[in-house]
């Protein structure tokens, strides 16, 4: 990335002192030089200027047509590092909900896995300085006033820092790192990098919405887990990737027992509350990268990648511990102890099925092994037939 520097304007002509009304021919050949080289310069400032605005537009048309986070940020970070030549690039959210945070949770990302990102509650006690301002800062890296921004930037020379606005509020910055001391200074015009800042936090916030809406339409009310839908259109690329690279993948369905007595004794409000702590509790014993569901009514289906029958049963007990060992607390300080039944399927290799048969056998698989637990007896695991 290059700032444009301020237009120098345009050069005065002086002409060379002469006693005669009429300049000579040397006069009028060292002027002529003169303009030509002027002319080469500006010809030189205005073709360096024109490559400069096409690289800014083609990155702001870029981040125009990001449609989930993760890819705004991917944009952010690296396609600016790549488009721009630049080492070091940071960026710094204004979180106080950790709205954005849970959005990359639920698209299987863990937000401290991005290394250059760091959300923050609020960029105030972050770091004071940087929640003043207001516009683009260009200047030379100083570890003392910079460190926080670039925690590994002790070969920069100069930075740049875009505050993103938002309505007038700070919703974010960026932090652009060179080793060149002279690739951001003082002296470069910085309306450029003010666009891009600005252009930036609008699709921050138009991702963020897009992916809210995204995520009501595949998530259950009740329970805050994934639905049904989501699990159907994740199973097929679940399982389209283990087949490509011969991972294991498992599927958990699980059933609270005799869940009707509690709807009919304490009544759908109880009902509400224990169906919300069982996933709660599922929940707790899951990886980022597991899916968990309801599936409907007070059944839940989970997908475990990378993920085999052994390990795939270790899990079902403890979660069936989990949710047996402690009362569920429903209304009027009353409480109701809980257990439920576990069935687990591992994905099956078969030569030659297509992805759809093996999708359907996989949930079908831990579908019966589920009813084999219950018609057991209940309050167990059960893992389907070799």
């Amino acid at each position: 990335m290059e700032t444009h520097k301020p237009n120098p304007g345009w050069p005065t002509i002086t002409l060379m002192p002469n006693t005669t009304s009429n300049p000579s021919s040397s006069d009028l050949a060292f002027i002529n030089r003169q303009l030509k080289q002027q002319l080469k310069a500006l010809t030189r400032e205005a073709s360096h200027n024109e490559v400069v605005l096409k690289r800014f537009h083609d990155r702001e048309l870029t981040l125009l047509a990001t449609e989930t986070l993760p890819e705004l940020l991917s944009c952010l970070i690296d396609g600016m590092k790549s488009s721009f030549d630049l080492p070091n690039i940071k960026l710094v959210l204004h979180d106080p909900d950790h709205e954005l945070r849970h959005l990359l949770l639920h698209s299987g990302i863990e937000p401290e896995s991005l290394p250059d990102i760091r959300f923050i509650d609020q960029i105030e006690h972050f770091s004071p300085k940087l929640a003043r301002y207001k516009s683009p800062w260009l200047g030379p890296f100083t570890n003392q006033d910079h460190a926080l921004l670039f925690p590994d930037g002790t070969l920069l020379k100069s930075i740049a820092i875009l505050p993103m606005l938002r309505r007038s509020k700070l919703v974010g910055l960026i932090g652009l790192g060179s080793h060149d001391p002279n690739r951001f200074t003082r002296h470069h015009a910085s309306d450029f990098l003010n666009r891009l800042a600005t252009i930036s936090a609008i699709c921050l916030e138009n991702t963020a919405n897009r992916e809210h809406l995204v995520v009501a339409g595949l998530t259950d009310a009740l329970t805050g887990l994934h639905n049904r839908r989501y699990l159907e259109s994740r199973l097929e690329e679940e399982v389209t990737r283990a087949l490509r690279y011969q991972h294991a993948l498992s599927c958990l369905f699980i059933d609270a027992d005799h869940f009707k007595r509690i709807n009919d004794t304490h009544g759908h409000g109880a009902g509400d509350s224990v169906l919300r702590e069982i996933a709660l509790r599922v929940k707790e014993c899951l990886r980022a990268s597991d899916i968990a569901t309801r599936y409907g009514g007070e059944e839940f289906a989970l997908l475990l990648p990378q993920t085999d029958a052994i390990e795939a049963c270790n899990l079902a007990e403890r979660i069936r511990q989990r949710i047996e060992d402690k009362p569920i607390a429903i209304h009027g300080g009353e409480s109701v102890s809980m257990t439920v039944s576990i069935g687990v399927a591992p994905m099956r290799y078969e030569k030659n099925a297509n992805t759809q048969d093996v999708s359907g056998k996989l949930l079908d698989e831990a579908d019966k092994s589920l009813y084999v637990a219950k018609e057991s007896g209940r309050n167990q695991v059960q893992l389907a037939e070799q």
